[in-house]
């Protein structure tokens, strides 16, 4: 029985030293070796390749102050645990990355919090009103979603809260989880960039000026150098010419995108085979082009005026490249709504917002990185589009009508009668009408076998007749990029914002993503492609069912231990008795 005894406790000293070295030696290998394993079903902790490579470029402090402390809904507390949780895994690839969680709501003296509150706004975070039930009934709490990400000297905010509209609030929560990697490390990159791409808006043809896109510009060049560039047919207008010898001449593009953006008069062919050339040496494009001219000015006064077609000499080359953007208006029963004169009151005239079935709002549907997750964006007088031509080309649909829209062929005449009927939805026949396809691939030059040799072969044009690998995106709407403007205060309206039902749309996000999507070599914008499956509790089964729940997570794992407990006690006794 000693003998026995004495084994016994060799080997427990024996397996105790086992275990130390083992954990020793784990340790030291893990300081050579770096390795994390994720469990999860979704893999929600394994980061992009983009965003490890990107965490390792960073040589210094990256702060991140988080605003989403405090008693909040069961949602909220677990966008924020969750954000935690992503920090802490960027914190594993790179040391430098810290944070630090706030509640801006903390002080109890109104006039501090309100100061807080217009610190963070005038910094570019957007509060959200929520409405809290409490023992007296309810109340409003304000809070910020987002938070202010500092690096050498530059500071940056962080949206976390991601909306849609006709979205519940659980899943726009589980969407915002979904893309708390991409926005954190958009804003490292947009931080750590120390040259910046450029970006040219091709002015010359009647394109939206500087106040109808003041918003846009303003948020690009943050990120981006931006410059507004008339071709006026000079063929080194995007492109700079190095003589090497005197048989040779080296050509590369100055920019690295440009954008049309709701041109009204045509283009001429040199200023298009200057715009084919570029696309060709690897210049990415964003095209907003509106084939058809509507306005609504041109309603103020009378109660009708006639869409016309707009020609814009574009339509082989896009043709060629592989969309086509028709003659036509579509008409959308999921539309903005607008404010009409229906009587007065005294001396003030009524009004009331009814839909304008002109006006589409565009809900993505799409799961690409571009517009995944994104707030509904709206539209003017927009066209339908369709893909045509090499089937090389991967063509992917960003954004369509609604399931209950329908085609107007040009001319046509518009009327503000129709707000005062009730149009039946069987008029609504045409659904999913493409509005936005991006393209993908390598183009053939528009004017390949059209141009006569001595251009073949001059050295200072330098023709290209395909393209390598590269990337496009046509919309089939100028004013998704247009923002409104104060003419009584001089200053614009954040673009998607809507002066007259102050509702704020997805045109920003859309715009900048389909930019980011354009200029990213390095695939970041794939990382916003993550899904998260949401597994919720039935609220009616918990409801019914309270009680025995309850019982079951409190009682059951109690019991559980205690039988555990006299089970090794007796097994313990019958050993060693």
């Amino acid at each position: 029985m000693i003998n026995k005894k004495k084994n016994l406790r060799q080997t427990n000293i024996t397996q105790l030293i086992s275990g130390v070295f083992i954990l020793i030696a784990l340790n030291i290998i893990g300081n050579f070796i770096f390795t994390r394993f994720d469990l999860t079903a979704e893999k929600r902790f394994t980061l992009s390749d983009a965003t490890k490579k990107l965490l390792k470029s960073v040589d210094d402090v990256v702060f991140f102050k988080i605003y989403l402390e405090g008693d909040f809904p069961a949602g909220f507390k677990k966008l924020s645990r969750e954000t935690k949780e992503m920090l802490d895994e960027f914190r594993a690839y790179n040391k430098n990355i810290q944070y630090e969680f706030i509640n801006p709501s903390e002080s109890s003296d109104k006039n501090i919090r309100n100061s807080m509150y217009q610190e963070l706004y005038s910094k570019g975070l957007d509060p959200t009103n929520l409405q809290v039930k409490t023992k007296q009934g309810s109340s409003q709490q304000i809070i910020f979603p987002g938070g202010i990400v500092s690096y050498k000297n530059k500071e940056l905010p962080l949206q976390l809260l991601s909306t849609q509209m006709g979205t519940d609030p659980e899943s726009q929560l589980n969407n915002s989880s979904q893309l708390l990697e991409y926005n954190m490390a958009n804003v490292i990159r947009k931080l750590n960039s120390e040259n910046k791409k450029k970006i040219a808006f091709i002015t010359g043809h009647g394109e939206l000026d500087e106040k109808e896109t003041a918003d846009i510009l303003l948020s690009l060049s943050e990120y981006y150098t931006v410059e507004r560039v008339t071709i006026n047919q000079q063929i080194n207008k995007l492109t700079e010419h190095k003589i090497i010898d005197s048989t040779r001449v080296h050509i590369k593009n100055k920019y690295d995108l440009i954008i049309i953006a709701k041109p009204d008069s045509s283009f001429s062919e040199k200023d298009k085979f200057i715009i084919d050339q570029f696309i060709m040496r690897g210049g990415k494009a964003l095209w907003l082009i509106d084939n058809v001219f509507a306005s609504m000015d041109s309603l103020k006064g009378t109660d009708e005026t006639v869409a016309i077609n707009n020609s814009l000499n574009l339509d082989d080359m896009l043709f060629k490249y592989g969309v086509r953007i028709n003659y036509n208006l579509i008409m959308d029963m999921n539309a903005l709504p607008i404010p009409i004169v229906t009587g007065n009151m005294g001396n003030q005239p009524q009004q009331t917002f009814v839909p304008w079935y002109y006006f589409p709002l565009l809900m993505p549907l799409s799961a690409h990185p571009v517009v995944k997750n994104l707030n509904a964006i709206k539209t003017e007088f927009i066209s339908s589009m369709d893909t045509v031509g090499n089937s090389e080309i991967k063509k992917t649909i960003l954004l369509t009508s609604s399931k209950y829209s329908r085609i107007v062929n040009t001319p046509a005449i518009i009327t503000l009668d129709i707000l005062r009927k009730t149009l039946p939805p069987q008029m609504f026949n045409r659904p999913f009408l493409p509005v936005a396809i991006l393209m993908e691939g390598e183009f053939s030059s528009l004017f390949k076998n059209r141009m006569p040799e001595e251009i073949l072969n001059s050295r200072e044009i330098g023709f290209v007749e395909k393209s390598k690998l590269n990337k496009q995106i046509v919309i089939a709407d100028g004013d998704i990029i247009k923002n409104q403007f104060n003419t009584a205060k001089n200053y614009p309206y954040p673009l998607g914002y809507d002066r007259y039902t102050r509702q704020r749309f997805g045109n920003k996000d859309f715009i900048m993503n389909a930019i980011d999507y354009l200029c990213d070599d390095n695939g970041l914008i794939l990382s916003r492609t993550k899904e998260i499956s949401m597994r919720l509790l039935d609220k009616n089964k918990v409801e019914e069912n309270r009680l025995a729940i309850q019982f079951a997570n409190i009682a059951i794992p109690i019991a559980f231990i205690i039988v555990f407990g006299f089970v090794q006690f007796f097994l313990r006794k019958r050993r060693y008795r």
